[in-house]
């Protein structure tokens, strides 16, 4: 996973196949990172084209942590494949999607 910061959003750029494995690894990165304080997180999984049912969990973990404290999490350029997925599990309408990194970027502002 890459972080970059946009203003006051961190932007993580999700790793190519979000399983066990990497999902592990991402939840202590996005853990650091709320601790820190960051309250607007974007994931961008434009390179994304795998999602198991560990990065599904991590997707719910990290947005009820951010909203506790008042926090949000976006989401956008999600793959057709994860796109399913995420709609088998009835997890679309929980989220705010959109298309474009841009878009998602000024739904913060």
């Amino acid at each position: 996973m890459e972080v970059k910061t946009i203003d006051d959003v961190k932007v993580a750029v999700i790793v190519p196949r979000l399983d066990g494995h990497a999902a592990g690894e991402m939840e202590t990165a996005l853990n650091d990172l709320i601790q820190q304080g960051t309250g607007k997180l974007l994931f961008d999984f434009s390179r994304t084209g795998y999602i198991s049912s560990a990065g599904l969990r991590l997707l719910i973990v990290t947005g009820k942590k951010l909203q506790k404290n008042g926090g949000k999490l976006v989401l956008c350029s999600i793959q057709p494949y994860v796109h399913e997925v995420m709609d088998l599990v009835g997890l679309i309408p929980h989220f705010t999607i959109y298309d474009s990194e841009e878009e998602a970027l000024k739904s913060f502002e």
